[in-house]
């Protein structure tokens, strides 16, 4: 387990230890959240990096990651515990065939902790060996509006109660992470309790020292054409913009194609590595193709 970061400058260097490659306002709202034990809340497009972070900081910090994935419909039974019923169910049939009379007994131990399913805000509560965990909830736009207040209740004290059991209580809260792709706005009460970051797509620089640092493997003039083509084509009127994600996953497809640099031809047999919707890709017909290229190399010549 490694000691939380001193200084911004050391927040900074330990993002970058786990290949996250962080601009100045990221790595301070990370150094405030690790000092001042805050929520951090990241909005931004999907594919720029949010959830990333709490992946970095979990193996940087040497914590467990632990994550909640959300979507429509999520409830507590997913997100904080359930019992066990087939395992209930079994052990009923168990006491009956043995002929216990104790119902009060059985009862207690039907809702004991054997029984207990925990689900990722409960592990996230619980003392870890190597300290209190990542506890990464991905994608918060996802879920209803009751169970952001329920997150809400849960992060301000970093509590929950289990009727059965009683409340239990983080004896040192998580790092939380809470990522959103704003499908929907997030409650303001809920923001008020966080460090909140905007994640923009970056600039030249940092997105080419991201790909250097993601895909290696690839030379430095690919790189460089990469870089710049996809920065050409988020100005383009599109569906959805290819986010870093895309451009890392898209110079992995050329380096296994063992290409050298970019041509029309390239482009357009490798774009559904960068665009994820029929509309975009058909946009792109062979001029729009060569187009982009052209200005691309343009702005790096």
């Amino acid at each position: 387990m490694s000691a939380l970061p001193a200084s911004i400058d050391a927040a900074q260097a330990l993002l970058a230890g786990a290949g996250y490659v962080a601009g100045r306002g990221l790595s301070t709202v990370v150094f405030l959240a690790l000092k001042l034990g805050r929520p951090l809340f990241l909005e931004g497009e999907a594919g720029v990096g949010k959830t990333e972070i709490a992946k970095a900081l979990s193996q940087a910090l040497g914590r467990r990651l632990i994550r909640l994935q959300c979507y429509e419909g999520l409830d507590v039974a997913s997100a904080v515990y359930e019992w066990n019923f087939p395992a209930q169910m079994v052990a009923i049939r168990a006491a009956e065939a043995e002929g216990q009379a104790d119902r009060h007994a059985l009862t207690e131990e039907l809702f004991s902790e054997r029984f207990l399913i925990r689900r990722p805000l409960l592990q996230a509560m619980e003392p870890q060996p190597e300290g209190p965990p990542v506890l990464l909830v991905d994608e918060l736009d996802r879920t209803d509006e009751p169970f952001e207040a329920f997150l809400l209740e849960a992060l301000s004290d970093f509590q929950v109660t289990i009727p059965e059991l009683g409340t239990i209580r983080a004896e040192k809260p998580p790092i939380v992470v809470i990522t959103s792709n704003r499908t929907r706005e997030v409650h303001d009460a809920l923001k008020r309790r966080c460090l909140y970051h905007w994640v923009d797509y970056p600039d030249f620089e940092r997105e080419l020292a991201i790909l250097k640092a993601r895909a290696p493997e690839a030379t430095e003039a690919l790189s460089r054409e990469v870089v710049a083509f996809v920065q050409r084509l988020r100005g383009e009127d599109l569906f959805k913009k290819p986010g870093v994600a895309e451009s890392i996953d898209w110079a992995k497809c050329l380096v296994a194609l063992d290409t050298v640099a970019l041509s029309p031809q390239v482009v357009a047999d490798t774009l559904g590595a960068l665009l994820k919707y029929q509309d975009d890709i058909a946009r792109l017909q062979n001029a729009e193709v060569t187009r982009l290229l052209d200005e691309a190399r343009a702005g790096i010549g």
